[in-house]
């Protein structure tokens, strides 16, 4: 693992050309890049301040910011004055360099914070391989397969977050979590989430250490039983090609019932339909 390319004695950047902004901007735009560093750069106060908040109602989080970078003249927000972090002042051009933003009228800094400890890429890391160490409370995982939208991905996060489940299982060929886009849709649920990146067959290892059910989305099946005492993993596919024929075959398919003629709803609101109807102690499964 790489370290951070930043002198000790530097506190101010005014050149878009300064190294360190190159490694913030290969930060922003390529996945490989961030994994190699373990880094991601979160743009906005906004995102900075919910992952400082979410921080500070633990004792050891998940992930910490490693470096705040304001723009010159800028007030430090009071609830971020007691961070003790590096901090570096940059010119407005080096921060619209930083961001990838066309206007940052309203953008002040950017940070760069560890990759959180409760994502794990069994793919690329064998190691890592034990599903006992994936999530705490193993219940209610949602799998995502084919996901290549950064924001629905985000999205996704966010109400599996906000209706109480247990992770997230990215199917190899999801968009990455970590991706701009999608960590500004996610609204801190990528930090807040344990996330694991892998194959089939670690998916099956996770169903079979759990008892898990596997509950795949499709518009031909209604629910049949109640499941509010059956720990499942929900499968959502992607965008545009939806489930694989591998998970019509491996997964029990369910529906959400509509009147309509509509033949399917965007995937992150079959998400959040679904996130409430199956969400622990639920009363609303048909």
């Amino acid at each position: 693992m790489k370290s951070l390319p930043l002198p000790h004695h530097v506190n101010s950047i005014t050149s878009t050309s300064n190294p360190f902004v190159k490694y913030c901007v290969k930060l922003r735009n390529s996945s490989a890049y961030r994994y190699s560093h373990a880094s991601i750069l979160l743009v906005g106060s906004t995102p900075i301040r919910e992952l400082y908040q979410f921080q500070g109602k633990m004792q050891d989080g998940p992930t910490k910011i490693e470096c705040l970078l304001m723009l010159e003249n800028a007030d430090i927000p009071e609830d971020l004055n007691n961070l003790y972090i590096c901090r570096v002042y940059v010119s407005s051009m080096v921060m619209k360099k930083l961001s990838g933003l066309q206007s940052t009228n309203c953008l002040n800094m950017v940070a760069i914070v560890r990759i959180p400890s409760t994502f794990h890429n069994v793919v690329d890391n064998p190691q890592e391989e034990d599903c006992c160490a994936w999530f705490p409370f193993p219940y209610r995982i949602l799998v995502l397969d084919g996901i290549q939208d950064p924001g629905n991905l985000g999205t996704l996060l966010r109400s599996a977050l906000a209706f109480g489940w247990d992770g997230v299982f990215l199917l190899y060929g999801c968009c990455d979590p970590f991706n701009g886009k999608s960590l500004r849709a996610s609204r801190g649920a990528s930090f807040q989430l344990p996330i694991v990146f892998g194959e089939w067959t670690h998916l099956k290892s996770l169903k079979e250490e759990f008892e898990m059910r596997i509950l795949a989305a499709h518009p031909a099946n209604n629910f049949a039983d109640s499941l509010a005492e059956t720990p499942l993993c929900l499968k959502l596919g992607g965008e545009g090609s939806g489930l694989s024929e591998k998970s019509r075959q491996e997964c029990e398919l369910v529906s959400i019932p509509m009147a309509g003629e509509f033949e399917s709803l965007n995937v992150s609101v079959a998400a959040e339909i679904f996130h409430y109807m199956l969400q622990p102690n639920s009363s609303g499964i048909n």
